[in-house]
């Protein structure tokens, strides 16, 4: 009689050598950044500088990070040193759907585009919490004198490429910048307005070959600087 052979039987259970090992679970991408989170975060900031925790420079320089910030993993960071109160949005009981109504103020951002032209903004007119003025071998004059803030601080990203971009803000609100010159210049006189209510008009963007001017207007004042005044 044939005796069995143990050795055949191990062979057939010993797992072969350099098979591929599995393949990590893919992580998910990171979560996109909407204008909402943005302004939520900027208002974290806003509240930060007028408590003291952090200095106008600082805020300035966050600021600039908030609104070029393209995921939510991208924010956190720009807040981790602060309370965490009003960071993380409180749950919502169970409802049913409804359509949002829009905040007051909440309007969408307002895009002023110039190529090979000219666009202009000025008079009597209602600011967007954020504008995006774009001027490709054409001028952009933004006249924020004798506008109506609806926010206490809205965001100007100003980008110019062979082109220029003229912005003139009042003599009492805060003008800030974070803004880059690459070839070309990005003037901005910077203010601090003594009246914490004052709004607030941020400064974003580059310029290439091109020109971004920002300042106080002289003369032209707000009469009241609470938002929606």
């Amino acid at each position: 009689m044939e005796e069995p052979s143990f050795e055949k039987h191990s062979l057939e259970k010993r797992p072969q050598q350099g098979a591929p090992a599995p393949a990590p679970a893919a992580e998910p991408p990171a979560l996109r950044a909407s204008d909402a989170d943005r302004d939520r975060f900027a208002d974290i900031l806003r509240n930060a500088m007028a408590e003291g925790r952090i200095t106008a420079e600082e805020h300035s320089e966050r600021i600039g990070e908030v609104y070029r910030a393209k995921t939510l993993g991208e924010l956190e960071p720009l807040v981790s040193d602060l309370p965490a109160a009003g960071r993380a949005e409180p749950a919502a009981p169970a409802r049913p759907y409804e359509a949002p109504a829009r905040p007051l103020g909440a309007a969408p951002a307002e895009n002023l585009v110039a190529v090979f032209g000219g666009a202009t903004r000025k008079g009597r007119w209602r600011v967007s919490r954020r504008t995006n003025a774009f001027a490709l071998f054409g001028g952009i004059e933004i006249d924020l004198t004798e506008a109506v803030f609806e926010q206490q601080e809205i965001v100007i990203n100003a980008t110019a490429i062979f082109g220029g971009i003229e912005i003139r803000v009042p003599e009492n609100v805060t003008l800030r910048s974070t803004g880059t010159g690459i070839f070309g210049g990005f003037d901005v006189k910077t203010v601090e307005a003594p009246d914490p209510d004052a709004p607030v008009v941020s400064l974003t963007g580059f310029a290439v070959f091109g020109g971004v001017d920002a300042k106080p207007k002289r003369g032209k004042r707000l009469k009241n600087l609470r938002a929606g005044g």
